[in-house]
């Protein structure tokens, strides 16, 4: 079994300290930015920063009493300092910091997760370069198909995994967005100089039109592309579960030493981390639809949005990195099968090559209509009573008249179908 995954650094964005932090970074940031306009003494600004210092037990004791947390925050930093205290807080409302400061921790934890996915895309480009011409069945419906390679479904996994991360970074620069325009928007205390400062002192760009809050389009634009990307990582997985049912036996999770698989079968491998990463998927879809019910608020701003937030916000961001990072560990040590995967793609007994002598028959001067109703006859034979394919073609009057047995023998080769290999992984790696 992959040892347990745990990232500290994205835990830690989502701390009680940390959230507190961010707040009296934005805090602090307003009192530099004042003083850089002359509107608060230097020195205030200097002390601030050298002597304020969160206290979250004293900010949830006074919190008991006066049940706003801003205030509760603001009154826990003010009593361990000076005069200067006076200065903490000017002209803001408390969204002007909660929703700062919300936007730099999405900010922060979309950096952990667009790290997250460039190792699982490293992982998963090596097992394509490794295998780009290791052939297998390719199916559809669950149903055989033609063939492909091994490599060709990792590397569509690598592109899909490439678009999840671009409008991941997207997500990041939409919800990278603060606010200080005051109560209802309209800079009635500070004027926009100073929010556009502050944004640049925290690295975020600030909001062209909020009303209280920063709107939750932005948001939602944010936790739906995690579920997305949640859904690239249930299709792999969901793929790697059919690939190693006993029936197909082409791929298999890794299984450590001294693993178990059941309580009651000594025998089994189940493959429970791909089954996994599949439910926590389905939890990031729950929290993009939670995210998507609050862009709907009333008037100006309500607070219906802020209780889901406190728990999607760090549950959607630390799941999807937990799923990165068990992802990648599995499929950096993926088990594949070559000889099962070419034991599979010969066990229909050829009847994955029709295509090739349907076509081969209209080349010759067939129309479609017969030459179609000519390979289906002999290719639903071969399924029923488990023939070979090409020989039946071979005693088949009708093909005859088009095709010796020379030209078959060409149309049979599993390489026919592997010729563009090269172009398509230079199309897929070739990206930026």
């Amino acid at each position: 079994m992959i040892e347990r995954y745990t990232r500290p650094e994205m835990a830690g964005i989502w701390s009680e300290e940390a959230r507190l932090q961010r707040w009296l970074d934005v805090e602090l940031a307003l009192v530099e930015e004042l003083a850089a306009r002359g509107e608060v003494p230097a020195e205030a600004a200097r002390v601030l920063r050298r002597d304020a210092r969160i206290d979250v037990a004293r900010m949830q004791a006074i919190e008991a009493e006066v049940k706003h947390d801003v205030i509760a925050f603001v009154s826990s930093v003010a009593e361990r300092l000076g005069d200067e205290s006076r200065f903490l807080h000017l002209g803001l409302t408390s969204s002007d910091v909660v929703d700062t400061a919300f936007a730099m921790q999405l900010r922060d934890a979309a950096d952990l997760l667009l790290a997250g996915v460039d190792r699982l895309r490293a992982a998963v480009r090596a097992q394509a370069e490794a295998h780009k011409h290791t052939a297998m069945i390719g199916r559809t419906h669950g149903i055989h198909a033609e063939p492909i390679t091994f490599g060709l479904k990792c590397a569509g996994w690598y592109a899909e995994l490439g678009r999840g991360r671009r409008v991941l970074a997207e997500a990041r620069a939409l919800i990278a967005h603060g606010k200080l325009s005051g109560a209802v928007g309209t800079f009635g205390a500070n004027p926009p100089a100073v929010e556009a400062g502050v944004c640049g002192r925290l690295g975020l760009t600030p909001e062209p039109l909020a009303t209280q809050v920063v709107p939750r389009d932005r948001h939602a634009h944010f936790f739906t592309r995690l579920a997305v990307l949640a859904g690239t990582c249930e299709r792999i997985a969901t793929e790697i579960r059919h690939l190693q049912r006993t029936e197909v036996g082409e791929a298999l999770e890794p299984f450590g030493r001294g693993q178990k698989g059941s309580s009651a079968m000594p025998h089994k491998r189940n493959p429970v981390l791909s089954e996994n990463i599949s439910g926590l998927s389905r939890l990031i879809r729950s929290y993009a639809l939670a995210a998507l019910e609050d862009v709907a608020l009333w008037h100006e701003r309500d607070i219906s949005h802020s209780s889901v937030e406190r728990v999607i916000g760090p549950d959607a961001t630390i799941t999807l990195d937990f799923m990165l990072g068990r992802f990648t560990g599995m499929m950096e040590k993926l088990i594949v099968y070559p000889e099962r995967m070419m034991t599979n793609l010969n066990m229909t007994h050829g009847v994955i090559f029709s295509q090739m002598v349907l076509l081969a028959l209209i080349e010759k001067g067939t129309t479609r209509e017969d030459a179609y109703a000519i390979v289906q006859q002999s290719a639903m034979k071969s399924w029923q009573e488990g023939l070979e394919f090409r020989e039946l073609l071979e005693k088949d009057p009708i093909v005859a008249k088009y095709l010796q047995k020379k030209d078959l023998a060409a149309i049979f080769d599993v390489n026919n179908f592997l010729k563009n290999l090269d172009f398509i992984f230079n199309r897929v790696f070739g990206e930026k």
